[in-house]
Protein backbone atom coordinates (compact mmCIF):
# COMPACT_ATOMS: atom_id res chain seq x y z
CA UNK A 1 0.00 0.00 0.00
CA UNK A 2 2.87 2.40 0.87
CA UNK A 3 4.47 1.69 -2.50
CA UNK A 4 1.20 2.51 -4.29
CA UNK A 5 0.90 5.81 -2.47
CA UNK A 6 4.49 6.67 -3.32
CA UNK A 7 3.94 5.95 -7.05
CA UNK A 8 0.78 8.07 -7.01
CA UNK A 9 2.63 10.94 -5.35
CA UNK A 10 5.45 10.66 -7.88
CA UNK A 11 3.04 10.86 -10.82
CA UNK A 12 1.26 13.84 -9.28
CA UNK A 13 4.60 15.61 -8.84
CA UNK A 14 5.45 14.97 -12.49
CA UNK A 15 2.10 16.47 -13.54
CA UNK A 16 2.69 19.63 -11.50
CA UNK A 17 6.18 19.97 -12.95
CA UNK A 18 4.80 19.66 -16.47
CA UNK A 19 2.17 22.32 -15.75
CA UNK A 20 4.79 24.72 -14.43
CA UNK A 21 6.85 24.28 -17.58
CA UNK A 22 3.89 24.65 -19.94
CA UNK A 23 2.55 27.98 -18.66
CA UNK A 24 -1.19 28.43 -19.29
CA UNK A 25 -1.74 25.17 -21.16
CA UNK A 26 -4.46 22.81 -19.93
CA UNK A 27 -3.60 20.48 -17.10
CA UNK A 28 -2.62 17.04 -18.47
CA UNK A 29 -3.88 13.83 -16.97
CA UNK A 30 -1.48 11.56 -15.11
CA UNK A 31 -1.33 9.43 -18.25
CA UNK A 32 -0.17 12.21 -20.58
CA UNK A 33 3.51 11.77 -19.79
CA UNK A 34 5.42 8.54 -20.37
CA UNK A 35 7.38 7.82 -17.20
CA UNK A 36 11.06 6.92 -17.15
CA UNK A 37 10.17 3.36 -16.13
CA UNK A 38 8.31 2.89 -19.44
CA UNK A 39 10.73 4.50 -21.85
CA UNK A 40 13.60 6.95 -22.07
CA UNK A 41 10.84 9.62 -22.24
CA UNK A 42 12.66 11.72 -24.84
CA UNK A 43 13.76 11.45 -28.45
CA UNK A 44 17.53 11.38 -28.69
CA UNK A 45 18.10 11.80 -32.44
CA UNK A 46 16.34 12.20 -35.80
CA UNK A 47 15.80 8.45 -36.29
CA UNK A 48 14.37 7.92 -32.81
CA UNK A 49 10.68 7.24 -32.09
CA UNK A 50 8.45 6.21 -29.20
CA UNK A 51 5.12 4.34 -29.44
CA UNK A 52 2.03 4.36 -27.24
CA UNK A 53 -1.34 2.63 -27.43
CA UNK A 54 -3.95 5.37 -27.15
CA UNK A 55 -6.54 3.23 -25.36
CA UNK A 56 -4.37 2.06 -22.48
CA UNK A 57 -1.76 4.87 -22.68
CA UNK A 58 0.91 2.20 -22.57
CA UNK A 59 4.35 2.53 -24.13
CA UNK A 60 5.13 -0.25 -26.60
CA UNK A 61 8.14 -1.67 -28.37
CA UNK A 62 7.98 -2.62 -32.04
CA UNK A 63 7.63 -6.30 -31.15
CA UNK A 64 4.84 -5.57 -28.65
CA UNK A 65 3.04 -3.43 -31.22
CA UNK A 66 3.34 -6.17 -33.85
CA UNK A 67 1.90 -8.72 -31.43
CA UNK A 68 -1.14 -6.51 -30.80
CA UNK A 69 -1.67 -6.03 -34.54
CA UNK A 70 -1.51 -9.66 -35.59
CA UNK A 71 -5.28 -10.16 -35.96
CA UNK A 72 -5.97 -6.97 -37.94
CA UNK A 73 -7.01 -7.19 -41.58
CA UNK A 74 -5.53 -3.81 -42.50
CA UNK A 75 -2.90 -1.70 -40.76
CA UNK A 76 -2.57 1.95 -41.73
CA UNK A 77 0.84 3.39 -40.95
CA UNK A 78 0.62 7.16 -41.30
CA UNK A 79 3.84 8.98 -42.03
CA UNK A 80 5.37 12.39 -42.39
CA UNK A 81 6.78 12.13 -45.89
CA UNK A 82 10.58 12.15 -45.75
CA UNK A 83 10.77 11.83 -41.97
CA UNK A 84 13.35 9.11 -41.48
CA UNK A 85 11.98 8.05 -38.09
CA UNK A 86 8.61 7.41 -39.76
CA UNK A 87 10.23 5.24 -42.39
CA UNK A 88 12.39 3.39 -39.87
CA UNK A 89 9.29 2.51 -37.83
CA UNK A 90 7.52 1.31 -40.98
CA UNK A 91 10.40 -0.95 -41.95
CA UNK A 92 10.84 -2.43 -38.50
CA UNK A 93 7.12 -3.01 -38.06
CA UNK A 94 6.80 -4.64 -41.49
CA UNK A 95 9.54 -7.14 -40.58
CA UNK A 96 8.11 -7.79 -37.10
CA UNK A 97 4.63 -8.41 -38.52
CA UNK A 98 6.04 -10.72 -41.17
CA UNK A 99 7.69 -12.84 -38.46
CA UNK A 100 4.27 -13.31 -36.85
CA UNK A 101 2.20 -13.60 -40.04
CA UNK A 102 4.08 -14.08 -43.34
CA UNK A 103 0.83 -13.76 -45.33
CA UNK A 104 1.39 -10.08 -45.93
CA UNK A 105 0.61 -7.50 -48.63
CA UNK A 106 2.26 -4.08 -48.84
CA UNK A 107 -0.01 -1.31 -50.15
CA UNK A 108 1.48 2.11 -50.91
CA UNK A 109 0.27 5.64 -51.53
CA UNK A 110 3.71 6.28 -53.03
CA UNK A 111 2.98 4.29 -56.20
CA UNK A 112 0.03 4.94 -58.53
CA UNK A 113 -2.07 2.34 -60.32
CA UNK A 114 -0.58 3.21 -63.71
CA UNK A 115 2.84 2.31 -62.23
CA UNK A 116 1.85 -1.21 -61.14
CA UNK A 117 3.33 -2.90 -64.21
CA UNK A 118 6.76 -1.34 -63.88
CA UNK A 119 6.73 -1.97 -60.12
CA UNK A 120 5.95 -5.66 -60.77
CA UNK A 121 8.80 -5.85 -63.28
CA UNK A 122 11.18 -4.59 -60.62
CA UNK A 123 9.89 -7.05 -58.03
CA UNK A 124 10.36 -9.84 -60.61
CA UNK A 125 13.98 -8.78 -61.25
CA UNK A 126 13.30 -7.80 -64.86
CA UNK A 127 14.62 -4.25 -64.41
CA UNK A 128 17.09 -2.51 -62.11
CA UNK A 129 16.40 0.06 -59.43
CA UNK A 130 17.64 3.08 -61.39
CA UNK A 131 15.30 2.18 -64.23
CA UNK A 132 12.39 1.95 -61.77
CA UNK A 133 13.29 5.29 -60.16
CA UNK A 134 13.64 7.11 -63.48
CA UNK A 135 10.85 5.51 -65.49
CA UNK A 136 8.05 5.03 -62.93
CA UNK A 137 9.05 7.66 -61.79
CA UNK A 138 9.23 7.09 -58.05
CA UNK A 139 8.99 9.81 -55.44
CA UNK A 140 12.26 11.75 -55.11
CA UNK A 141 12.93 10.27 -51.65
CA UNK A 142 12.41 6.67 -52.78
CA UNK A 143 15.94 5.39 -52.14
CA UNK A 144 16.20 6.87 -48.67
CA UNK A 145 12.64 6.23 -47.53
CA UNK A 146 10.89 3.36 -49.33
CA UNK A 147 13.67 1.19 -50.71
CA UNK A 148 13.96 -0.87 -47.48
CA UNK A 149 10.30 -1.94 -47.55
CA UNK A 150 10.29 -2.67 -51.27
CA UNK A 151 13.47 -4.73 -50.93
CA UNK A 152 12.00 -6.63 -47.97
CA UNK A 153 8.89 -7.38 -50.03
CA UNK A 154 11.03 -8.45 -52.97
CA UNK A 155 13.15 -10.74 -50.81
CA UNK A 156 10.13 -12.42 -49.24
CA UNK A 157 7.86 -12.49 -52.33
CA UNK A 158 5.36 -10.11 -50.72
CA UNK A 159 2.88 -8.54 -53.17
CA UNK A 160 3.19 -4.75 -53.41
CA UNK A 161 0.11 -2.75 -54.44
CA UNK A 162 0.47 0.55 -56.29
CA UNK A 163 -2.61 1.85 -54.50
CA UNK A 164 -2.91 5.51 -55.42
CA UNK A 165 -4.76 7.16 -58.29
CA UNK A 166 -2.87 8.31 -61.36
CA UNK A 167 -1.15 11.61 -60.56
CA UNK A 168 -2.09 13.05 -63.95
CA UNK A 169 -5.78 12.24 -63.47
CA UNK A 170 -5.83 13.64 -59.93
CA UNK A 171 -4.15 16.81 -61.14
CA UNK A 172 -6.80 17.29 -63.85
CA UNK A 173 -9.64 16.66 -61.39
CA UNK A 174 -8.09 19.33 -59.19
CA UNK A 175 -8.24 21.75 -62.13
CA UNK A 176 -11.59 20.86 -63.66
CA UNK A 177 -13.54 19.11 -60.91
CA UNK A 178 -15.82 16.10 -60.61
CA UNK A 179 -16.75 14.42 -63.86
CA UNK A 180 -13.37 14.83 -65.49
CA UNK A 181 -12.80 11.07 -65.25
CA UNK A 182 -15.73 10.42 -67.63
CA UNK A 183 -13.60 11.84 -70.46
CA UNK A 184 -10.84 9.30 -70.01
CA UNK A 185 -10.15 6.42 -72.38
CA UNK A 186 -11.25 3.07 -70.98
CA UNK A 187 -7.67 1.92 -70.33
CA UNK A 188 -7.07 5.00 -68.14
CA UNK A 189 -10.40 4.96 -66.30
CA UNK A 190 -9.21 1.98 -64.28
CA UNK A 191 -6.43 4.13 -62.80
CA UNK A 192 -8.87 5.69 -60.32
CA UNK A 193 -11.66 4.22 -58.22
CA UNK A 194 -14.96 3.27 -59.81
CA UNK A 195 -16.65 5.57 -57.30
CA UNK A 196 -14.01 8.28 -56.86
CA UNK A 197 -16.20 10.78 -54.97
CA UNK A 198 -17.69 8.62 -52.24
CA UNK A 199 -17.64 11.10 -49.40
CA UNK A 200 -17.27 11.39 -45.64
CA UNK A 201 -18.60 14.66 -44.18
CA UNK A 202 -16.21 14.74 -41.24
CA UNK A 203 -13.26 14.33 -43.58
CA UNK A 204 -14.62 17.04 -45.87
CA UNK A 205 -14.83 19.47 -42.95
CA UNK A 206 -11.31 18.61 -41.87
CA UNK A 207 -9.98 19.14 -45.39
CA UNK A 208 -11.74 22.49 -45.78
CA UNK A 209 -10.50 23.65 -42.39
CA UNK A 210 -6.97 22.74 -43.40
CA UNK A 211 -7.24 24.62 -46.68
CA UNK A 212 -8.70 27.68 -44.93
CA UNK A 213 -5.76 27.66 -42.54
CA UNK A 214 -3.37 27.84 -45.48
CA UNK A 215 -5.02 30.54 -47.61
CA UNK A 216 -8.40 31.79 -48.80
CA UNK A 217 -9.66 30.18 -52.01
CA UNK A 218 -12.87 30.54 -54.02
CA UNK A 219 -15.51 27.90 -53.30
CA UNK A 220 -15.12 26.21 -56.70
CA UNK A 221 -11.38 25.78 -56.29
CA UNK A 222 -11.84 24.33 -52.82
CA UNK A 223 -14.43 21.90 -54.20
CA UNK A 224 -12.11 20.84 -57.02
CA UNK A 225 -9.21 20.33 -54.61
CA UNK A 226 -11.38 18.19 -52.37
CA UNK A 227 -12.59 16.17 -55.37
CA UNK A 228 -8.95 15.45 -56.21
CA UNK A 229 -8.30 14.43 -52.61
CA UNK A 230 -11.32 12.11 -52.64
CA UNK A 231 -10.08 10.54 -55.87
CA UNK A 232 -6.85 9.62 -54.09
CA UNK A 233 -8.51 8.33 -50.92
CA UNK A 234 -11.21 6.35 -52.70
CA UNK A 235 -8.70 4.80 -55.07
CA UNK A 236 -6.48 3.72 -52.18
CA UNK A 237 -9.49 2.32 -50.31
CA UNK A 238 -10.62 0.39 -53.39
CA UNK A 239 -7.07 -0.86 -54.01
CA UNK A 240 -6.83 -2.19 -50.46
CA UNK A 241 -10.20 -3.91 -50.78
CA UNK A 242 -9.12 -5.54 -54.04
CA UNK A 243 -5.88 -6.72 -52.40
CA UNK A 244 -7.89 -8.40 -49.65
CA UNK A 245 -9.95 -10.20 -52.30
CA UNK A 246 -6.94 -11.18 -54.39
CA UNK A 247 -4.96 -12.41 -51.38
CA UNK A 248 -7.37 -14.09 -48.92
CA UNK A 249 -6.13 -14.53 -45.34
CA UNK A 250 -3.40 -11.94 -45.94
CA UNK A 251 -2.76 -8.89 -43.79
CA UNK A 252 -2.49 -5.59 -45.67
CA UNK A 253 -0.01 -2.97 -44.49
CA UNK A 254 -0.84 0.37 -46.07
CA UNK A 255 1.52 3.36 -46.09
CA UNK A 256 0.21 6.88 -46.54
CA UNK A 257 0.71 10.45 -45.38
CA UNK A 258 -0.88 10.82 -41.96
CA UNK A 259 -3.64 13.14 -43.22
CA UNK A 260 -5.13 10.26 -45.24
CA UNK A 261 -5.72 8.07 -42.17
CA UNK A 262 -5.55 10.01 -38.90
CA UNK A 263 -8.67 9.91 -36.74
CA UNK A 264 -9.80 7.01 -38.99
CA UNK A 265 -10.91 9.51 -41.63
CA UNK A 266 -9.89 9.74 -45.29
CA UNK A 267 -8.91 6.41 -46.78
CA UNK A 268 -9.86 4.57 -43.59
CA UNK A 269 -13.41 5.93 -43.49
CA UNK A 270 -13.92 5.27 -47.20
CA UNK A 271 -12.63 1.71 -46.82
CA UNK A 272 -15.05 1.14 -43.93
CA UNK A 273 -17.91 2.41 -46.08
CA UNK A 274 -17.03 -0.31 -48.56
CA UNK A 275 -16.55 -3.06 -45.94
CA UNK A 276 -17.63 -2.28 -42.41
CA UNK A 277 -16.59 -5.68 -41.04
CA UNK A 278 -12.86 -5.17 -41.53
CA UNK A 279 -10.63 -5.04 -38.47
CA UNK A 280 -8.48 -1.97 -39.04
CA UNK A 281 -5.71 -0.40 -36.97
CA UNK A 282 -4.49 3.16 -37.45
CA UNK A 283 -0.98 4.25 -36.45
CA UNK A 284 -0.37 8.00 -36.49
CA UNK A 285 2.77 10.10 -36.01
CA UNK A 286 3.01 13.10 -33.67
CA UNK A 287 5.87 15.59 -33.74
CA UNK A 288 7.86 16.38 -30.61
CA UNK A 289 11.21 18.12 -30.27
CA UNK A 290 14.36 16.12 -29.59
CA UNK A 291 15.09 16.22 -25.87
CA UNK A 292 11.55 17.19 -24.87
CA UNK A 293 9.55 14.84 -22.65
CA UNK A 294 7.11 12.68 -24.55
CA UNK A 295 3.65 14.17 -23.99
CA UNK A 296 0.40 14.60 -25.85
CA UNK A 297 -3.00 16.23 -25.76
CA UNK A 298 -6.46 14.68 -25.60
CA UNK A 299 -6.89 15.60 -29.27
CA UNK A 300 -3.71 13.70 -30.13
CA UNK A 301 -5.18 10.56 -28.59
CA UNK A 302 -8.03 10.70 -31.10
CA UNK A 303 -5.65 10.50 -34.07
CA UNK A 304 -5.22 6.73 -34.07
CA UNK A 305 -5.22 3.46 -32.20
CA UNK A 306 -1.51 3.99 -31.71
CA UNK A 307 0.67 7.08 -31.76
CA UNK A 308 4.36 7.25 -32.45
CA UNK A 309 6.40 10.30 -31.61
CA UNK A 310 9.05 11.60 -34.01
CA UNK A 311 11.08 14.77 -34.21
CA UNK A 312 10.16 17.50 -36.71
CA UNK A 313 12.05 17.75 -39.97
CA UNK A 314 14.30 20.76 -40.62
CA UNK A 315 12.58 23.91 -41.84
CA UNK A 316 12.62 24.01 -45.66
CA UNK A 317 13.09 27.76 -46.02
CA UNK A 318 13.88 30.55 -43.59
CA UNK A 319 13.77 33.18 -46.31
CA UNK A 320 10.32 33.97 -47.73
CA UNK A 321 11.79 34.90 -51.09
CA UNK A 322 13.38 31.45 -51.38
CA UNK A 323 10.08 29.84 -50.38
CA UNK A 324 8.14 31.81 -52.99
CA UNK A 325 10.68 30.96 -55.67
CA UNK A 326 10.32 27.25 -54.95
CA UNK A 327 6.51 27.46 -54.95
CA UNK A 328 6.43 29.36 -58.21
CA UNK A 329 8.59 26.68 -59.83
CA UNK A 330 6.31 23.98 -58.42
CA UNK A 331 3.14 25.69 -59.66
CA UNK A 332 4.67 26.32 -63.08
CA UNK A 333 5.54 22.64 -63.39
CA UNK A 334 2.02 21.60 -62.34
CA UNK A 335 0.48 24.08 -64.78
CA UNK A 336 2.57 22.67 -67.60
CA UNK A 337 1.45 19.13 -66.78
CA UNK A 338 -2.18 20.24 -66.62
CA UNK A 339 -1.97 21.12 -70.31
CA UNK A 340 -2.24 17.38 -70.96
CA UNK A 341 -5.80 17.32 -69.56
CA UNK A 342 -8.75 16.97 -71.92
CA UNK A 343 -9.53 20.67 -71.61
CA UNK A 344 -11.56 21.22 -74.79
CA UNK A 345 -13.95 18.40 -73.93
CA UNK A 346 -14.37 19.67 -70.36
CA UNK A 347 -15.15 23.21 -71.47
CA UNK A 348 -18.00 22.17 -73.80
Amino acid sequence: MQKTKFVGLLIFTLVLSTLALSGCQSLPTTQQVITESETNATLRHAYDFRIIETDSIKALSISELATQLTDNDVIFIGEYHGNQASHLLQMQLQAALYDLKPQQVLSMEQFNRDQQTILNRYLDDEIGEKYLINQAPTWPNYAASYRPMIEFAKQHFIPVIAANASADIVRCIGSYGEGYETLLPENQRQWIAQDPYLNDKNYQQKFYDFMDSMRTLPADRKANSYAAQLARDNTMAESILKALKDYPEHQVIHLNGSFHSESSLGTVALLKQRRADLKIAVITPVRIDIGARINWTDDDLKLGDYLYFVSPQPVDYRNNAHKMQARQAQFANAKEKTKKCYVPAVSN
